[in-house]
Protein backbone atom coordinates (compact mmCIF):
# COMPACT_ATOMS: atom_id res chain seq x y z
CA UNK A 1 0.00 0.00 0.00
CA UNK A 2 1.33 3.70 -1.14
CA UNK A 3 0.58 6.69 1.13
CA UNK A 4 1.57 10.01 -0.82
CA UNK A 5 3.68 11.87 2.04
CA UNK A 6 3.41 15.42 2.85
CA UNK A 7 6.21 17.46 4.33
CA UNK A 8 5.77 21.01 5.92
CA UNK A 9 8.23 21.57 8.85
CA UNK A 10 10.67 20.07 10.81
CA UNK A 11 9.61 19.83 14.88
CA UNK A 12 12.49 18.91 17.59
CA UNK A 13 10.86 16.92 20.47
CA UNK A 14 11.71 15.11 23.06
CA UNK A 15 10.68 11.68 25.30
CA UNK A 16 11.19 10.78 28.88
CA UNK A 17 14.02 8.08 27.29
CA UNK A 18 14.74 9.82 23.89
CA UNK A 19 15.62 12.93 21.92
CA UNK A 20 12.97 12.09 19.79
CA UNK A 21 12.93 14.43 16.29
CA UNK A 22 9.39 14.29 15.05
CA UNK A 23 8.01 15.06 11.66
CA UNK A 24 4.40 16.77 11.19
CA UNK A 25 1.39 14.87 11.56
CA UNK A 26 0.72 15.21 7.35
CA UNK A 27 3.81 12.92 6.99
CA UNK A 28 3.24 9.39 6.07
CA UNK A 29 5.17 6.31 5.32
CA UNK A 30 5.02 3.64 2.14
CA UNK A 31 3.72 0.49 4.54
CA UNK A 32 3.63 -2.64 3.52
CA UNK A 33 0.99 -4.90 6.06
CA UNK A 34 2.40 -2.52 8.84
CA UNK A 35 6.00 -2.87 7.81
CA UNK A 36 7.64 1.08 7.55
CA UNK A 37 9.97 -0.25 4.40
CA UNK A 38 11.29 1.38 1.84
CA UNK A 39 11.42 5.37 2.39
CA UNK A 40 15.04 5.31 0.25
CA UNK A 41 13.34 8.51 -1.39
CA UNK A 42 13.35 10.69 1.58
CA UNK A 43 16.14 12.74 3.38
CA UNK A 44 14.52 12.11 6.83
CA UNK A 45 17.15 9.93 9.12
CA UNK A 46 16.81 9.14 12.74
CA UNK A 47 13.06 10.50 13.42
CA UNK A 48 9.48 9.66 13.98
CA UNK A 49 6.66 10.49 12.28
CA UNK A 50 3.83 12.61 14.23
CA UNK A 51 1.80 8.86 13.76
CA UNK A 52 4.57 6.98 14.97
CA UNK A 53 4.63 9.49 18.02
CA UNK A 54 1.25 8.65 18.71
CA UNK A 55 1.68 4.90 18.32
CA UNK A 56 3.85 4.24 20.96
CA UNK A 57 7.21 4.09 18.82
CA UNK A 58 10.40 5.89 19.95
CA UNK A 59 14.00 6.23 18.78
CA UNK A 60 16.87 4.24 20.29
CA UNK A 61 19.33 6.22 18.38
CA UNK A 62 19.31 10.05 17.96
CA UNK A 63 21.51 9.96 14.99
CA UNK A 64 24.18 11.95 17.05
CA UNK A 65 24.98 10.09 20.70
CA UNK A 66 24.50 6.42 21.34
CA UNK A 67 23.42 7.07 25.08
CA UNK A 68 20.99 4.43 25.00
CA UNK A 69 23.42 1.81 24.50
CA UNK A 70 26.01 0.43 26.34
CA UNK A 71 28.83 -2.72 25.45
CA UNK A 72 27.62 -6.11 26.66
CA UNK A 73 28.35 -6.01 30.50
CA UNK A 74 30.29 -3.18 30.20
CA UNK A 75 29.72 0.23 30.77
CA UNK A 76 32.54 1.73 30.87
CA UNK A 77 33.62 2.19 27.17
CA UNK A 78 32.53 1.68 24.04
CA UNK A 79 35.40 0.58 21.71
CA UNK A 80 34.84 -0.13 18.45
CA UNK A 81 31.38 1.57 17.92
CA UNK A 82 30.62 5.32 17.85
CA UNK A 83 27.87 7.51 15.83
CA UNK A 84 29.17 8.65 12.80
CA UNK A 85 27.08 10.38 9.96
CA UNK A 86 23.79 10.12 11.24
CA UNK A 87 24.76 6.11 12.33
CA UNK A 88 25.81 3.68 14.76
CA UNK A 89 29.22 2.73 12.96
CA UNK A 90 31.09 -0.29 14.19
CA UNK A 91 35.01 0.24 13.20
CA UNK A 92 36.75 -3.35 14.01
CA UNK A 93 40.17 -1.44 13.61
CA UNK A 94 39.21 0.36 16.98
CA UNK A 95 37.99 -2.53 19.02
CA UNK A 96 36.81 -5.67 18.41
CA UNK A 97 34.43 -8.54 20.43
CA UNK A 98 32.18 -6.17 21.68
CA UNK A 99 28.23 -6.54 20.79
CA UNK A 100 26.59 -3.11 21.80
CA UNK A 101 23.62 -4.00 23.95
CA UNK A 102 20.70 -1.71 24.55
CA UNK A 103 19.94 0.04 28.03
CA UNK A 104 16.75 -1.31 28.31
CA UNK A 105 15.22 -5.26 28.14
CA UNK A 106 11.76 -5.55 26.25
CA UNK A 107 9.35 -7.62 26.50
CA UNK A 108 6.78 -7.84 23.51
CA UNK A 109 8.15 -4.83 21.25
CA UNK A 110 8.30 -4.18 17.62
CA UNK A 111 12.09 -3.05 16.56
CA UNK A 112 12.92 -1.81 13.21
CA UNK A 113 16.19 -0.46 11.84
CA UNK A 114 18.11 -0.05 8.78
CA UNK A 115 21.21 -1.66 8.12
CA UNK A 116 24.32 -1.81 5.64
CA UNK A 117 27.49 -4.13 5.53
CA UNK A 118 30.86 -3.74 4.22
CA UNK A 119 32.31 -6.18 1.39
CA UNK A 120 31.99 -10.28 2.49
CA UNK A 121 30.55 -8.75 5.94
CA UNK A 122 28.90 -10.28 9.07
CA UNK A 123 26.77 -8.98 12.18
CA UNK A 124 23.57 -9.91 13.26
CA UNK A 125 20.76 -8.37 15.69
CA UNK A 126 19.74 -10.40 18.82
CA UNK A 127 16.41 -10.13 20.97
CA UNK A 128 16.05 -10.97 24.81
CA UNK A 129 19.54 -11.21 25.67
CA UNK A 130 20.94 -11.63 29.09
CA UNK A 131 23.21 -9.62 30.57
CA UNK A 132 23.80 -11.89 34.26
CA UNK A 133 26.33 -13.89 34.99
CA UNK A 134 25.45 -17.12 33.20
CA UNK A 135 26.49 -15.90 30.01
CA UNK A 136 29.47 -14.45 28.36
CA UNK A 137 28.13 -13.63 24.65
CA UNK A 138 25.26 -12.44 23.97
CA UNK A 139 24.60 -15.11 21.58
CA UNK A 140 24.84 -17.90 24.26
CA UNK A 141 21.25 -16.67 25.42
CA UNK A 142 19.40 -15.06 22.51
CA UNK A 143 18.34 -15.80 19.09
CA UNK A 144 19.70 -13.88 16.04
CA UNK A 145 18.54 -12.31 12.76
CA UNK A 146 21.36 -12.46 10.69
CA UNK A 147 23.10 -9.77 8.78
CA UNK A 148 25.43 -10.82 5.93
CA UNK A 149 26.88 -10.20 3.04
CA UNK A 150 25.17 -12.88 0.78
CA UNK A 151 27.50 -12.60 -2.34
CA UNK A 152 31.14 -13.48 -0.52
CA UNK A 153 30.93 -14.37 3.32
CA UNK A 154 32.08 -17.85 3.56
CA UNK A 155 28.57 -18.32 5.83
CA UNK A 156 26.58 -18.06 2.55
CA UNK A 157 26.94 -21.61 1.56
CA UNK A 158 24.71 -22.17 4.73
CA UNK A 159 21.06 -22.05 3.95
CA UNK A 160 19.97 -20.93 7.57
CA UNK A 161 23.34 -18.22 8.18
CA UNK A 162 22.56 -16.08 5.37
CA UNK A 163 20.67 -12.21 5.66
CA UNK A 164 17.25 -12.40 7.46
CA UNK A 165 17.86 -15.92 8.18
CA UNK A 166 16.97 -16.95 11.84
CA UNK A 167 20.47 -17.97 12.40
CA UNK A 168 21.09 -21.57 12.06
CA UNK A 169 17.45 -22.29 12.17
CA UNK A 170 15.35 -21.11 9.76
CA UNK A 171 16.08 -19.45 6.05
CA UNK A 172 14.09 -16.74 4.83
CA UNK A 173 10.99 -17.01 2.40
CA UNK A 174 12.39 -15.26 -0.20
CA UNK A 175 16.42 -14.12 -0.93
CA UNK A 176 15.55 -10.10 -0.93
CA UNK A 177 18.94 -8.62 1.09
CA UNK A 178 20.50 -5.91 -0.96
CA UNK A 179 23.56 -5.69 -2.14
CA UNK A 180 26.99 -4.74 0.53
CA UNK A 181 27.14 -1.10 0.93
CA UNK A 182 23.44 -0.55 0.14
CA UNK A 183 21.08 0.07 3.23
CA UNK A 184 18.47 -2.75 4.18
CA UNK A 185 15.79 -2.09 6.56
CA UNK A 186 14.30 -4.76 9.03
CA UNK A 187 11.52 -5.37 11.94
CA UNK A 188 11.14 -7.61 14.56
CA UNK A 189 7.99 -8.18 16.36
CA UNK A 190 7.81 -10.41 19.45
CA UNK A 191 4.51 -10.91 21.38
CA UNK A 192 4.10 -13.85 23.57
CA UNK A 193 6.78 -15.84 21.87
CA UNK A 194 4.99 -15.14 18.55
CA UNK A 195 8.15 -13.82 15.87
CA UNK A 196 8.22 -12.37 12.40
CA UNK A 197 11.02 -11.29 10.93
CA UNK A 198 10.58 -8.55 8.22
CA UNK A 199 13.84 -7.59 6.13
CA UNK A 200 12.89 -4.97 3.24
CA UNK A 201 9.26 -4.65 3.29
CA UNK A 202 8.72 -8.66 3.12
CA UNK A 203 8.53 -10.95 6.21
CA UNK A 204 10.13 -13.59 5.74
CA UNK A 205 10.64 -15.75 9.10
CA UNK A 206 7.66 -16.66 11.23
CA UNK A 207 7.73 -18.79 14.40
CA UNK A 208 6.78 -19.43 17.95
CA UNK A 209 9.39 -19.45 20.76
CA UNK A 210 8.78 -21.70 24.07
CA UNK A 211 7.11 -24.46 22.58
CA UNK A 212 7.88 -28.23 22.23
CA UNK A 213 8.75 -27.26 18.21
CA UNK A 214 10.94 -24.46 19.59
CA UNK A 215 12.99 -26.87 21.68
CA UNK A 216 13.27 -29.12 19.06
CA UNK A 217 14.32 -26.83 16.25
CA UNK A 218 17.13 -25.44 19.23
CA UNK A 219 18.48 -28.89 19.60
CA UNK A 220 18.69 -29.42 15.96
CA UNK A 221 21.47 -25.81 15.99
CA UNK A 222 24.87 -25.16 17.03
CA UNK A 223 22.98 -24.22 20.41
CA UNK A 224 21.90 -27.62 21.73
CA UNK A 225 24.75 -27.52 24.42
CA UNK A 226 23.10 -23.92 25.89
CA UNK A 227 20.47 -25.03 27.99
CA UNK A 228 19.43 -21.48 28.49
CA UNK A 229 19.64 -20.55 25.04
CA UNK A 230 16.58 -19.10 24.15
CA UNK A 231 14.30 -19.48 27.55
CA UNK A 232 14.29 -15.72 28.19
CA UNK A 233 10.75 -13.70 27.59
CA UNK A 234 12.54 -10.70 28.26
CA UNK A 235 15.57 -9.17 27.36
CA UNK A 236 18.02 -6.50 25.51
CA UNK A 237 18.43 -5.89 22.63
CA UNK A 238 21.53 -6.54 20.56
CA UNK A 239 23.86 -5.33 17.62
CA UNK A 240 26.61 -7.69 16.68
CA UNK A 241 30.56 -6.85 16.46
CA UNK A 242 31.67 -10.30 14.61
CA UNK A 243 34.74 -7.66 13.10
CA UNK A 244 33.48 -6.23 9.78
CA UNK A 245 32.44 -2.92 9.81
CA UNK A 246 28.91 -2.20 9.81
CA UNK A 247 26.32 1.07 9.82
CA UNK A 248 22.64 1.25 12.01
CA UNK A 249 20.41 4.19 11.80
CA UNK A 250 16.83 4.92 12.03
CA UNK A 251 16.86 2.38 14.98
CA UNK A 252 13.37 2.85 16.45
CA UNK A 253 11.08 0.00 19.39
CA UNK A 254 7.61 0.62 20.47
CA UNK A 255 6.68 -2.23 23.24
CA UNK A 256 3.51 -4.36 22.61
CA UNK A 257 0.50 -3.71 25.40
Amino acid sequence: MRIVLYVSLLIIGSSCNSSVKEVPKQMDVVSHEGDTSSRDDIIWDNILTSQEVAAGWVLLFDGKQIDQWHLFKNTDSMDGWKASDGTIYHNPQEGMGYDLVSNKAYEDFEFMLDWKIEDCGNSGIFWNVQENDGFDKTWQSAPEMQILDNKCHPDNKYPTHRAGDLYDMIETSIVNVKPAGQWNRIKIQSRDGVVDLWQNGVRVVSFTMHTPEWDKMVAKSKFKNMKNFGKARKGHIALQDHGNHVWFKNIKIRELQ
